[in-house]
């Protein structure tokens, strides 16, 4: 029976699972040359049976160039005694053309009496799959490679069962340690640990066994030469089949991203220029100190002579000179004490635990301080000085806002009373409640945005010697309504806004407001907007992204926009202002300086930024026809600014023969109550959609 089942797996049964198990077969006879090739062999090369020649170097035939030398020496090195057997992979080439990997295993059966091979035989099996998928993996291994590089992150692992942990280069590289090889002692990790993230990272690195999540920790290392850095670490136990398992992380230094995060972190809190608390910060610190802190002394500085130092020196000495005084009050006060820089040329200060008396003694040091001020060379000849107010906080239901506004109302009776010098509020001695009543002004101003309160109004620009309706340009202004239905001008809530800081919000809801509502006759053609800009928004790093984001919403064309800066804005927030110039030019938004010529360096302003239009300032235009003086300024200033490309706009015009003596110097544009007095801004928008629609009308016609 068994040698029945031996002749039955002969022949047919071989043939059938050589055929099942996509092998060819190779009989190299080596004294004759003969090469024997199985049917399955030429199949899996594309042929049929007796279409290839069974010659001895057929199968050399076939193989790529680049893998015969390999595949001749696989087998040379067997025959030769130097390997047990022959093992390559190489390609051959199918019917088609294109080419077959195969793995090539076989070895000698038969040699002569002296042990000199006679014969070898083989099997070649098709491995085109595999290599496919090799290929693949390579791929994807190359982007992982790269995409780890490109990120700075090193790979490790921890196995658990033999307690060996392996890092790869990049992590060694983190850590600083020399080394060729990956593994690394199981403690060594716990030697870079910073003593207070110690306990914290160790607890976070036990992984559960079994768990599949990823978990993230955050800790400080030091460095063998010192260095504290930062890394990250994400981890994850590895389940193994008939193992402990193994936990694998990856470690990336992350130093630079959290230097980054406390720089930004500063900056939302304090002033850039002078490292003081910024005034959100600062009203923050003030509501708690008085909730928990209570008597406490309030400081509000506003420094004299300020604005002349720029006009004399210009924008750097300025600088200087805030750095200075901001250095100098930060020496004068006690460490539990805060200051900060509110905008401009005003600080606020607050200490706590302080009567009057100790309060006056501060602010004596803190008047030589600023006196004593560097101001640099250039302003050798310029002197600087403060008004300081202060008031003493002792009740906890006291407002931040109340607070402020008694200290700036005793500053303005420090003013009042010649400069370089304080005053203590009282409510006896004061006259009248000034700063009270600028704080509720604000603060009524915030309220009217919400309640309707709050009123665009809109008055045109003129090109003179033509209609308004050639031109279409229009000046936004706003009107309070007050409680009582009195209209407030803007002389009396824009200062209150800006010294209390909504001028930012204000100007926002305005320009929203204005473009929400107008943004399709603009985009028409039908009318142009000019908005004004207080100093506290140009500061405003986000003024563009939010302005392109109004835009974007209502549709309203960048060319049909235009913005007006004050030298007065400028003064102290020059960068600021050269910033939002650029910017909007960049967007061809028009940009107008604004009561150009009240100020020394308006000139200079002129050089610096590349704006659309200048506006004289209307203190050089109400007496233009009987001063001298002023009719010289007005030629030089528009002789100047033709000469740069520059719109002139003359202000404040409220007589006939100013409009003609104006237009015989080539001022260009006016504005002012002869030529239109504000009104409601959809009045001035719907006469202007008007005169669009009929010119259209008559042009179609």
């Amino acid at each position: 029976m068994a040698g029945q089942d031996k002749k039955s797996r002969s022949g047919a049964f071989w043939a059938k699972a050589l055929e099942r198990a996509h092998l060819g077969v190779w009989d190299w006879d080596l004294s004759t040359g003969d090469c024997f090739y199985s049917a399955t062999w030429a199949r899996m090369l594309g042929y049929e049976d007796g279409e290839l020649a069974n010659t001895s170097d057929l199968w050399l035939q076939l193989t790529h160039p680049d893998d015969r030398e390999r595949a001749q020496a696989s087998g040379d090195r067997h025959i030769a005694g130097l390997t047990d057997a022959i093992e390559t992979e190489l390609r051959l080439k199918h019917k088609q053309g294109h080419w077959v990997w195969v793995l090539d295993r076989g070895g000698i059966v038969e040699s002569d009496a002296d042990g000199k091979p006679l014969r070898l035989m083989g099997v070649q099996t098709d491995i085109s799959k595999q290599k496919a998928a090799e290929a693949a993996l390579e791929q994807v291994n190359i982007r992982f490679r790269l995409a780890l590089a490109a990120s700075g992150t090193g790979i490790w692992h921890y196995d658990i069962a033999t307690n060996k942990s392996y890092w790869d280069a990049r992590t060694r590289e983190i850590f600083g340690l020399v080394a060729v090889t990956d593994e690394v002692t199981a403690d060594l990790w716990h030697s870079y640990l910073h003593p207070d993230d110690k306990d914290a990272a160790e607890r976070a690195h036990r992984v559960p066994l079994g768990t599949d999540g990823v978990i993230a920790a955050q800790y400080r290392i030091i460095k063998r030469d010192g260095q504290i850095r930062h890394v990250e670490s994400l981890l994850r136990f590895i389940a193994a089949a008939g193992a402990t398992g193994q936990v694998l992380g990856t470690v990336r230094d992350i130093t630079e991203d959290k230097l980054r995060e406390q720089e930004l972190a500063f900056a939302a809190r304090h002033d850039a220029l002078t490292g003081l608390w910024n005034r959100a910060a600062f009203d923050r610190l003030l509501a708690h100190h008085i909730a928990t802190a209570v008597p406490l002394a309030v400081f509000y500085v506003d420094l004299d002579y300020f604005k002349a130092l720029n006009d004399f020196a210009g924008h750097a000495a300025g600088d200087l000179a805030l750095k200075s005084v901001a250095a100098g009050i930060g020496r004068c006060l006690p460490p539990s004490a805060h200051a900060a820089r509110l905008g401009g040329d005003e600080f606020a200060l607050m200490v706590p635990d302080c009567d009057a008396v100790q309060a006056e003694g501060l602010a004596g040091a803190i008047l030589a301080a600023v006196r004593d001020a560097d101001l640099g060379l250039a302003a050798t000849s310029r002197r600087l000085a403060a008004s300081i107010g202060i008031t003493v906080v002792r009740d906890r239901a006291t407002t931040v806002a109340d607070a402020l506004a008694c200290a700036d109302d005793a500053c303005y009776a420090a003013k009042a009373a010649g400069r370089d010098r304080f005053a203590l509020f009282s409510t006896d001695a004061v006259s009248g409640s000034v700063g009270l009543n600028a704080a509720r002004l604000a603060a009524d101003t915030v309220d009217a945005m919400d309640d309707g309160r709050l009123k665009l109004f809109g008055q045109q620009i003129h090109r003179l010697g033509r209609p308004w309706e050639e031109s279409r340009h229009v000046e936004v202004l706003a009107r309070l309504a007050g409680q009582g239905g009195r209209l407030i001008p803007p002389g009396e809530f824009i200062p209150a806004a800006e010294r209390f800081g909504v001028a930012a919000r204000l100007d926002r809801w305005i320009i929203r407001t204005a473009l929400s509502r107008h943004g399709a006759a603009m985009k028409s053609g039908a009318i142009t907007l000019g908005f004004n800009l207080s100093a506290q928004t140009l500061s405003d790093p986000g003024l563009w992204d939010f302005v392109d984001r109004v835009i974007e919403e209502t549709g309203a064309p960048h060319s049909g926009i235009g913005f007006e800066i004050t030298e007065t804005a400028a003064v102290t927030n020059f960068d600021a202002a050269e910033a939002f110039v650029r910017k909007a030019r960049e967007r061809r938004c028009r940009v107008s300086l604004d009561d150009f010529g009240a100020g020394m360096s308006s000139f200079e302003y002129l050089r610096r930024f590349p704006v659309d239009a200048i506006k004289i300032d209307g203190s050089f235009i109400e007496h233009v026809t009987e001063s001298r003086f002023d009719r010289e300024i007005v030629l030089a200033i528009t002789s100047i600014a033709r000469s740069l490309g520059c719109a002139v706009v003359g202000e404040k015009i409220e007589r006939q023969d100013t409009v003609a003596m104006l237009a015989d110097m080539g001022v260009e544009f006016g504005q002012g109550f002869l030529l239109h007095r504000p009104e409601p801004l959809e009045r001035v928008v719907a006469h202007s959609a008007r005169m669009a629609g009929a010119a259209s009308r008559r042009k179609a016609s």
